[in-house]
């Protein structure tokens, strides 16, 4: 009795191999914040001043966070500037789609957190600012805003 063996004959689709994309080009100087950005940064310290918000943790970071989001958002913009909008990317067989430039759903999305990131701001500001109308200040709160825990003292 002869015994044969059996084979694989699974085959297997290919997924077409990326063969050259069309680099889009990056700005690699650092884009600082437009001058009106910064005027408008200022007046968002002042208030944070006149509130007793500046060394508060939740403001701080919220802000840096906010001016980090603006300087990529200077970036992207010269990107988008100095690119094309639609880019090209050829597969195996030398079929070209064209695609929107990357860039422009980056600045969409770093856009729509900047706005999320103001209205935390805003918040923030307004919300200190109300609960310093009481002459007592919470424990807590001092301690948030920048303050010694009186206990430590």
């Amino acid at each position: 009795m002869a015994t044969t063996r059996r084979t694989s004959t699974k085959t297997t689709a290919r997924k077409p191999a990326v063969k050259k994309t069309e680099p889009v080009e990056i700005v690699k100087e650092k884009a600082s914040i437009p001058s009106d950005w910064e005027k408008q940064a200022k007046e968002i310290i002042k208030m944070a001043k006149s509130s007793g918000l500046q060394e508060n943790f939740f403001f701080k970071t919220t802000f840096e966070r906010y001016l980090t989001q603006v300087r990529i958002l200077a970036d992207l913009q010269k990107t988008i500037e100095t690119s094309e909008t639609l880019v090209k990317k050829e597969y195996v067989k030398g079929r070209g789609n064209l695609y929107a430039n990357p860039a422009i759903k980056e600045y969409n999305s770093t856009t729509d957190s900047a706005n999320k990131t103001v209205q935390t701001l805003i918040k923030i500001l307004k919300g200190f600012k109300s609960s310093d109308n009481g002459n007592e200040q919470d424990a807590l709160l001092a301690i948030i805003n920048g303050g010694e825990d009186e206990e430590e003292g």
